[in-house]
């Protein structure tokens, strides 16, 4: 196949792009700077260049591919503090696509989050977010549309990653993590620190962003995570083992100051199962959990070198 993949020289998609390489598939990658243009040329790669925001090369491109993985979003944008207009810009983009692809029967993999599925129980493929209109729930609307290009000749499908994709080079979660136990010389986790993530190594959900261009049929949901959830507690022990630093328990009313942003992320408790996605395409993680990642000392290597 020809496949089309945005957001290819990112975190996940610099993984997915050798995995379809390697299953004998051609990539044709959207670059919006030299450097990313270059990266995928040196993976073997086509090079399309523009942004999410140029729809008209997006069309163009899913015109001339077999099927598209979308992994675009500008984060840059989104982290500056203007989500809403990066979940927007990624809506236009996901209506380009839909214009393009309907009635081909090609593939669209769409990926998404997590984020409140199901609170207080383990949340599965066919749990779908509350739309209360939020910036973060834009991203879930998002997904639903894309659910709906079944019914517009499109084999659609949506993988919600989890929370934290570890790997070597992340700069995610974890790392800010281990960059804020370092710096405030406490690692800490709130509460009693009982609350899961669920996780995934970058290199199992590249495997099923390619299983799921594949195969996954139309109008599925899948859930990139290879472990149901991972206490905070537990990765603070880690981060605080290796930075040798104390570990603690931090009030709600206290992890503001310490963890800033993060804070209204890292009290969430998210399980998530992905047995009907092991099921549907028989993908199994191979890589290491993320405790086992963070014993690999990577992590610590990193900051150390930004310090």
């Amino acid at each position: 196949m020809r496949i089309f993949v945005t957001g290819a020289s990112g975190w996940i998609g610099s993984a997915v792009v050798p995995e379809l390489i390697e299953a004998g598939h051609q990539v044709v990658g959207l670059a919006r700077s030299d450097a990313s243009a270059a990266a995928l040329t040196a993976a073997g790669a086509e090079v399309v260049r523009g942004t999410v925001e140029d729809l008209a090369v997006l069309q163009d491109a899913a015109a001339a591919s077999d099927g598209v993985i979308h992994l675009a979003f500008q984060h840059d944008i989104a982290f500056s503090g203007d989500f809403r207009g990066a979940a927007e810009a990624d809506r236009r983009a996901v209506d380009a696509f839909g214009e393009a692809l309907a009635g081909t029967g090609r593939p669209f993999v769409l990926a998404s989050g997590m984020a409140g599925l199901a609170p207080g129980r383990v949340a599965t493929e066919r749990d779908m977010p509350a739309f209360d209109g939020s910036p973060v729930t834009i991203r879930a609307v998002t997904a639903q549309e894309v659910l709906g290009f079944a019914a517009r000749g499109i084999r659609s499908s949506v993988v919600r990653l989890s929370p934290t994709c570890h790997g070597e080079g992340d700069n995610g979660f974890m790392a800010m993590l281990v960059a804020l136990a370092r710096q405030k010389g406490v690692s800490g986790y709130i509460g009693d620190g009982a609350n899961r993530w669920p996780a995934v190594h970058r290199l199992d959900a590249a495997h099923l962003f390619r299983l799921a261009v594949e195969r996954a049929p139309a109008g599925s949901v899948l859930h990139g995570a290879a472990e149901e959830g991972v206490t905070i507690r537990a990765v603070a022990e880690v981060i605080g083992r290796h930075l040798d630093v104390p570990v603690a328990s931090l009030a709600p009313e206290a992890a503001a100051e310490h963890f800033t942003w993060l804070a209204g992320f890292l009290g969430f408790d998210v399980p998530v199962s992905s047995t009907l996605t092991r099921e549907l395409l028989d993908w199994e993680p191979t890589q290491p959990g993320l405790l086992a990642d963070l014993d690999k000392g990577h992590y610590f290597q990193a900051s150390a070198a930004a310090a």
